[in-house]
């Protein structure tokens, strides 16, 4: 059922408080003085100029840091996205890259502490370093088999480069995607309020409140009981908050070694230090015989990573998921670089290796002088190849057939530079997205009041994806309640465990954990009723009864009925409480492969004069299991869609090589799109139930939104201009290129 978001007054009226903008007394506000150095040695910090600036009560360096554990097993985060050590902040001389924090300035105002951190001198010996993936690729290795999560390549399918070479039509492509950056509206800050008996009341930006706690607990050797994390309110994350930022290390390592509240904030252009989408290089080689079917398909990345840690992402296993081929080998490795870790964004890994697949696969269709979405179907994977297991469901094909039947693909020409309106040139192209399908573990609390109010709690995060609403909405059905008498409690590390949200695995997971302690609920008030003295429901069984409207009815005599207030007044009960722990079924899962799969078609515009490109339409075809919210799905997939715009046309991270460092650290010079640079966007959800991905039958839709935006926007201006483009952004240069 499409309903608008609960928390949305609140955002609107600005009573949701963010991170950085929870009050404490006698605060005290953090800035953080970083290094332009890509690699060296801090030879010495001079903080005198800076202590004798008003205000300034503290400069806190690698040098008089509180007490931090210096073993990587303390210090690894929940999510485990990495094998290796870990950065920590202000742990030692070392700089490891440019914008490396060196100091934290600590102050009564704000602005007395940003000016002190500009007069903090710090004296750094640098080293030769390295970051240009390019040039170093070819000395690329094979990443660390132990990082939690991560799938390797599958082994070859048959000798790939013998067929390739006997095949009759053959594509070799090769793709480089420069490092995306976060730019989240919210910036990335932690408020951490000092309290009685040294208790730290957290308020930091994450996808993640108890894995927060579960880093500072360890790092600082601080019971469980003496951190709390809250997260309520989060202005976007996609990936940004999965780890602990170095704000809520340093403000906790401030507010014990001051023992007051400090507040600590990254400014937009620090948001460009400490993460990014890798940097990465694709060879896509296809060969195919001469009515489409591939005989022969390669698929080889090797990404950015740092040099502490091996940072990894499933980057070619779609390839051979999405299609069919006789033989396949594909491969991934990495290069080291003098760069901070990068970090998951937005569909990390399926935005870079699907968008090289697709692009590779309207190559070859032009070749071959063959429709699109043909050649597609003429290859369609009906189980996971890679796996050699079948999909728990699959509708592609209806996502191809619904989403070009809406866009009208039917009347493409099939040349190039076969379409225009005025001084443009018009394109049609399309492609394939996919995701993964994942559930995690949680527990979810429940209590069924006197009053008649359903109050669900668990550690859950709404990084704006609609959580909120959604889980509330979830509880409000499963007992036949309104939604106005549902209050759902997230945001809090001290309420029930719960994953971060990430992957797409909220819905599937905390969704499945409210229906499942509402059932449980709905047991208790069903044996309850039958306990009272002559009562209709005494010989029934539970699957005999319904909830509706407040009431537990009988299935089979819908004027027997029973208030669930009554219930339990007349069992003498205030409250009744309910638990549930949420475990996947293995067991089961195990035997299929759980993916979502889009088809998106787009339509383009490009004034060759300029090199301008217009995406004017997209349609988006979408197979995410049931739907629970169209309204809240809705924007999520056209949030994902603006992305791929954005990915395709608008983002490009700049960097010096000579310094090390990323230049555009601002949205003047980090462009992402406008209003003025979306237009049409079509969203349709296709018919799905996956009982095998969830209770629920539900998928996720975070991540699926943007996967194969760019490929389709690539396909389409190749389909207006004649020219194929490899690598991100398309940009005025290269699409005006000869």
């Amino acid at each position: 059922m499409p309903l608008p978001r609960l928390d949305g007054p609140a955002k609107v009226t600005g009573r949701a408080r963010y991170a950085a903008e929870h009050p404490a007394g006698d605060l005290l506000y953090g800035v953080i003085v970083d290094t332009p150095v890509a690699r060296g040695r801090i030879e010495r910090i001079d903080v005198r100029r800076a202590m004798a600036v008003p205000g300034v009560v503290e400069v806190i360096t690698h040098e008089n840091r509180p007490r931090m554990r210096s073993l990587d097993l303390f210090y690894k985060d929940m999510t485990a996205p990495v094998t290796g050590s870990p950065f920590k902040p202000l742990h030692d001389d070392q700089v490891h890259c440019s914008g490396q924090p060196v100091a934290l300035v600590v102050a009564t105002s704000f602005e007395a502490a940003r000016h002190a951190a500009t007069l903090v001198e710090a004296q750094v010996a640098a080293e030769p370093h390295q970051t240009d993936l390019m040039a170093v690729r070819g000395e690329a290795r094979e990443p660390s088999p132990l990082r939690a999560g991560f799938k390797p390549p599958p082994k070859p399918r048959g000798d790939a480069e013998a067929a390739y070479a006997q095949a009759p039509v053959q594509v070799d492509a090769e793709f480089h995607h420069g490092a995306e950056h976060h730019n989240p509206m919210e910036l990335h800050g932690s408020t951490v309020i000092y309290g009685r008996n040294r208790h730290l009341t957290v308020h930091d930006k994450t996808q993640g409140s108890q894995n927060v706690r579960w880093v500072l607990s360890r790092v600082f050797g601080l019971p469980k009981s003496r951190v709390t994390v809250k997260n309520e309110f989060v202005g976007g994350a996609f990936g940004s908050g999965l780890r602990p930022q170095p704000t809520v290390l340093l403000a906790t390592m401030a507010a014990l070694k001051l023992e007051r509240s400090v507040r600590v904030v990254l400014t937009r252009q620090q948001m460009f230090n400490f993460g990014h989408r890798p940097e990465s290089w694709q060879r896509v080689k296809l060969g195919a015989a001469p009515d489409g079917q591939l005989l022969a398909l390669t698929h080889d990345a090797v990404g950015a990573t740092s040099r502490k840690e091996d940072y990894v992402e499933v980057v070619v296993n779609w390839s051979s998921q999405l299609y069919r081929s006789e033989a396949a080998r594909l491969g991934y490795q990495l290069s080291e670089l003098d760069h901070y870790s990068p970090m998951d964004m937005r569909a990390p890994g399926a935005a870079h290796g699907v968008h090289a697949i697709e692009v590779a696969m309207d190559e070859l269709a032009h070749r071959l002088q063959m429709d699109p979405v043909a050649l597609r179907l003429k290859n369609y994977a009906d189980h996971d190849y890679n796996e050699d297991l079948p999909f728990s469901s699959k509708e592609l094909r209806a996502c191809y057939q619904q989403a070009a039947e809406r866009f009208g693909w039917e009347g493409r020409p099939p040349a190039p530079r076969s379409m225009r309106q005025g001084r443009e040139l018009v394109g049609w192209g399309m492609a394939s997205g996919t995701w993964d399908a994942m559930q995690m573990f949680a527990r979810v609390h429940a209590l069924l009041r006197a009053d008649g109010k359903l109050v669900l709690r668990t550690a859950a995060s709404d990084i704006g994806t609609g959580t909120l609403t959604v889980m509330t909405q979830i509880g409000a059905a499963a007992m036949g309640m309104a939604m106005e008498d549902v209050r759902f409690e997230l945001g809090d590390s001290n309420l029930p465990v719960a994953p971060i949200e990430g992957g797409s695995s909220h819905v599937a997971t905390i969704g499945s954990a409210v229906q499942g302690v509402c059932e449980r609920l709905q047991h208790k008030l069903w044996e309850l009723a039958r306990k009272q003295p002559q009562s209709p429901f005494a010989t029934c069984r539970f699957h005999d009864v319904g909830f509706a409207q407040g009431f537990m009815f009988l299935r089979f005599e819908r004027d027997v009925t029973v208030r669930l207030t009554d219930i339990l007044a007349a069992a003498g009960l205030k409250e009744l409480e309910e638990k549930y722990l949420m475990l996947p079924a293995v067991l089961k899962q195990k035997k299929y492969t759980r993916a979502v799969h889009s088809a998106v078609f787009c339509e383009v515009k490009v004034d060759e004069d300029f090199g301008t490109v217009r995406v004017t339409r997209i349609v988006s075809a979408i197979a995410a299991g049931r739907i629970m919210n169209r309204q809240t799905a809705r924007s999520q997939i056209i949030g994902g869609v603006v992305w791929g715009i954005s990915q395709a046309l608008h983002e490009e991270t700049q960097a010096d090589h000579r310094l090390g460092r990323f230049m555009n650290r601002d949205f003047a010079q980090y462009h992402v799109p406008v209003n003025a640079d979306i237009h049409d966007i079509d969203v349709i959800f296709v018919e799905e139930n996956d009982r095998i991905a969830s209770r629920l039958g539900a998928k996720g839709v975070g991540e699926i939104g943007l996967v194969g935006v760019a490929a389709a926007v690539c396909n389409a201006i190749h389909h207006a201009t004649g020219r194929r483009i490899y690598s991100l952004p398309m940009t005025p240069d290269k699409v005006m290129a000869p």
